[in-house]
């Protein structure tokens, strides 16, 4: 799949294939461990990571929600920035993972985890 522009919310609820491949419980900082390390019985390979992510920037004047899509080539490409998630759940998720930040990204939590769930209509 190629995406040219951003994608909105909507068009996210709408892509059976985004919803199918979307990793809930990987952090920012998983995404940049190095694909093997050298260790005492020998090289450790870490697992492949591909599909989708959600997580937190704070990089701008307000922490948002990105979507990123991974690919295995560990190529991380922005799809969509999701505005529509209540500021008060992000600010919720950063006092939470606040040990998790990673370059100005955090991780997602529960709520919002629930929420956008909830929203894409995607129940447990």
């Amino acid at each position: 799949m190629l995406y040219r522009e951003l994608l909105s919310f909507e068009d996210i609820k709408d892509d059976p294939y985004i919803k199918e491949f979307i990793l809930w419980d990987i952090n920012p900082e998983d995404l940049m461990k190095p694909r093997c390390k050298l260790t005492e019985s020998g090289i450790e390979y870490r697992e492949v990571i591909k599909g989708f992510i959600f997580y937190i920037d704070t990089l701008s004047k307000k922490p948002t929600v990105y979507l990123m899509k991974h690919t295995i080539n560990d190529c991380g490409t922005t799809l969509a920035i999701i505005n529509e998630v209540p500021q008060d759940l992000i600010v919720e998720a950063l006092v939470e993972n606040r040990d998790k930040e990673y370059f100005g990204m955090y991780p997602i939590n529960s709520k919002i985890k629930d929420w956008l769930k909830k929203e894409m209509g995607m129940g447990e």
